[in-house]
């Protein structure tokens, strides 16, 4: 077997497959009409028909609610573990699974004491003295209902109500266990690891069922268990629209990519933790996430953007933050490299928490592990980056012999159309010839007037072939794509060191240079060196 060299290699040469899965998730359950003061006060006066909204009225809800647990627990044989603090709960939940052979039901309940928003009421007066309740949101450490449960279709799961109104609860499942169930009922052979998947006798297939999981299906879970489980609220409360929705907490989207030997795994892994520990700069993680992060001001992106080496025993892992959400990188059993982003506020990208945005965030979450291989693959790979500076720099031609120039290097025309594009990313609804022309003629010390619009049309079309920009659908309008953004940052750059070979090689500057200073003192030192040796000519 050939070592490989750089994490291009291992990715290239040393990978028997890989497979993209939404891993855990952690969502809310909560009641949309109930999360607010005039929601519950309608609840308990325009709903059951009470005069006012109180706790008083909400203390015999609690009460009954654990009563049914109780009983639900005592009917069906289940052991009430009582949680302490600090306890590991995934241990009494692997020991209950080793003796658990039905296809599906209930494992265990447990009970923890955990801080929660809950509504108080709160005694307020009007103008004239007379008081009145207000309901107000407070604080509070209340007990928590766990219900540890096997499901046909999603294996093993838990689900957590609190017991206190609007009774909110959690519910935490796995993608990657629901994919190996749908994959053993479609008679897919594969090797389980651990949290995924080792071996697969049909990749691509066992991929469509991983990109088949959505909202609909953890909607219809949750409907099936909570006919199972005690539930807070009568059908008569239902029946008026007091139902359960589902909101994402966290979601985590994971890419394994199984290896052929342990050594593989370990050569990406020295290589990815020598030369990327500032992948977490702003600098650096706006383009794994591709999003803009302001440093300063008013309007500051918030969060800390690092990266973190943690060492469990002898496995190292990569971990790297952007707002709430971060990605981890580590060597999986010593078979497979895991890549792993894990988004814990959907408002970071924008998107609202609701659970219909699932296929837009899996989309992100997704693109940020490709994202975070590419930048990882690229800087161990220096004959990508040759090909890709080739690819910019050539003309291309097509199979009708039609050729489109390429963007030299050191052409000031094209250099001023690179300063353009970094500008242009910047408009949400892209650019036209005209602007372009605008901003180009300054850099090129002429005026819009003397660039004509067919000069214009030639560069956007070498731009557009060679995938800096892509055309607005039904428009004239242009985009700066991800990939005219980084080459456009990188060459601008790049660029502007011809002033450092000016500076070394100008016989009589203008004025004294710190490099040219430092190069005359390296000049200087070699030849006292090479005196000392008795190497002069």
């Amino acid at each position: 077997m050939t070592l490989p060299r750089t994490v291009a290699d291992v990715l290239s040469d040393h990978m028997t497959f890989e497979v993209e899965c939404i891993d855990r998730m952690y969502l809310n359950v909560w009641q949309p009409r109930l999360a607010y003061g005039g929601g519950v006060a309608g609840f308990f006066t325009g709903h059951r028909g009470h005069v006012y909204a109180s706790t008083a009225l909400m203390d015999p809800m609690s009460k009954a609610f654990v009563a049914d647990i109780h009983y639900f627990t005592a009917a069906h044989g289940l052991e009430l573990v009582h949680f302490g603090k600090g306890q590991r709960k995934d241990e009494v939940t692997q020991r209950m699974l080793a003796g658990f052979t039905a296809a599906e039901g209930v494992l265990y309940a447990g009970r923890a004491q955990e801080k929660s928003n809950v509504w108080r009421t709160q005694r307020r007066y009007h103008g004239d003295g007379s008081s009145y309740a207000w309901l107000v949101r407070a604080s509070a450490f209340i007990n928590f209902f766990y219900f540890y449960c096997v499901d046909a279709d999603f294996g093993p799961f838990f689900i957590k109500f609190s017991t206190y109104f609007p009774f909110t609860a959690k519910l935490c499942i796995n993608g990657n266990e629901w994919a190996r169930r749908q994959a053993a009922r479609a008679g897919i052979a594969f090797e389980p690891l651990d949290n995924g998947f080792a071996a697969c006798g049909d990749v691509p297939a066992l991929q469509a069922i991983c990109d088949r999981l959505g909202p609909a299906h953890i909607e219809a879970r949750l409907r099936k268990w909570l006919k199972i489980l005690p539930n807070p609220f009568t059908a008569e409360d239902e029946a008026a629209g007091y139902t359960y929705e589902l909101s994402l907490l966290q979601a985590e989207f994971c890419l394994t990519q199984v290896l052929d030997a342990p050594l593989s795994g370990r050569i990406f892994f020295e290589q990815v933790l020598r030369d990327n520990l500032d992948i977490g700069r702003p600098d650096q993680i706006s383009l794994v996430f591709a999003r803009r992060i302001i440093r300063k001001g008013r309007n500051a992106t918030p969060g800390k953007f690092r990266t973190r080496v943690i060492t469990d025993g002898v496995t190292p892992s990569l971990h790297v933050d952007y707002k709430n959400s971060k990605i981890k990188q580590y060597h999986k059993l010593g078979k497979a490299i895991r890549t792993e982003t894990t988004i814990n506020d959907t408002r970071d990208f924008g998107l609202s928490k609701r659970l219909t945005n699932l296929p837009a965030l899996r989309q992100i979450g997704f693109t940020a592990n490709r994202r975070l291989l590419g930048v990882q693959t690229i800087s161990h790979d220096p004959a990508r980056g040759a090909e890709a500076f080739t690819a910019l720099t050539a003309p291309i031609i097509h199979g009708n012999g039609t050729r489109i120039p390429g963007l030299r290097f050191g052409d000031p025309r094209v250099h001023a159309l690179l300063q353009a594009l970094l500008i242009h990313r910047l408009l949400p609804r892209g650019f036209t010839n005209r602007d372009l022309r605008t901003l180009t003629a300054p850099l090129l010390g002429t005026t819009p007037e003397d660039i004509t619009a067919g000069k214009m049309t030639y560069d956007l079309r070498r731009l557009r072939e060679h995938g800096l920009i892509t055309r607005i659908p039904k428009t004239r309008r242009y985009h700066v794509t991800d990939t005219g953004l980084h080459q456009a940052l990188l060459l601008t750059h790049a660029h502007e060191l011809r002033t450092g070979l000016a500076e070394l090689t100008d016989p009589n500057p203008p004025a004294p240079s710190r490099l040219r200073t430092a190069a005359r003192a390296y000049q200087a030192a070699y030849d006292h060196l090479a005196r000392q040796a008795h190497l002069a000519a």
